[in-house]
């Protein structure tokens, strides 16, 4: 390109000056922006064998907002885990035994049936209680991984609670719907 050729046409910005630039991109000016504070600073405190170990300086820690909403996720994670433990501890008397937890189950449907081999819905509960306990194990350890790693948490519980639920429920269905006097007696009642 010689002298007097013109500037080739810029296609990504880069000829454009830092006015253009802010105006492409709708920025307001540096005199209307709030000041930005540093990056916050790394104090090097020596552990052993000399390594330097980066911590945050303590005057670098974010205030107000940030630290309520990760005290408000760890506070509603630990109440669920709670909660979820307290379901798996009092579940485990009708995981156990199936015979009554039929009979519950009759009662509350209204029917009017026992179960013809009620031994048969034992390992069904016995791998009911072993789910739920992995589950609640497996859920409160990859919640405190993410609480460590300062993720949003809540969910987790909340998401696997439901999960399990659903399972232990299917696992528990599978002894009542297979039983030839409960589909008799709740085809009865559904007119079919």
């Amino acid at each position: 390109m010689s002298d007097g050729e013109p500037r080739p046409r810029p296609q990504y910005g880069e000829y454009a000056s830092p006015e253009e630039q802010r105006a492409r991109i709708q920025q307001p000016a540096p005199e209307w922006q709030q000041p930005v504070t540093p990056a916050a600073a790394v104090v090097a405190d020596t552990v052993e064998g000399g390594i330097p170990s980066p911590q945050p300086a303590p005057e670098s820690q974010p205030a107000g907002a940030p630290v309520r909403t990760r005290m408000v996720d760890r506070v509603v994670t630990i109440a669920l885990l709670v909660y979820g433990l307290f379901n798996v501890v009092t579940s485990f008397p009708s995981f156990l035994d199936y015979g009554a937890y039929a009979e519950t189950m009759f009662a509350v449907m209204g029917l009017d049936v026992t179960l013809s081999d009620p031994a048969a819905g034992r390992p069904w509960g016995i791998t009911a209680a072993v789910v739920v306990a992995i589950g609640w194990i497996a859920t409160a350890l990859v919640s405190l991984w993410s609480l460590r790693r300062g993720r949003l948490t809540w969910w987790i519980p909340l998401a696997a609670g439901i999960f399990f639920t659903f399972v232990t429920g299917v696992l528990m269905a599978v002894p009542l719907m297979s039983d030839p006097a409960v589909l008799e007696a709740l085809l009865g009642t559904t007119g079919g």
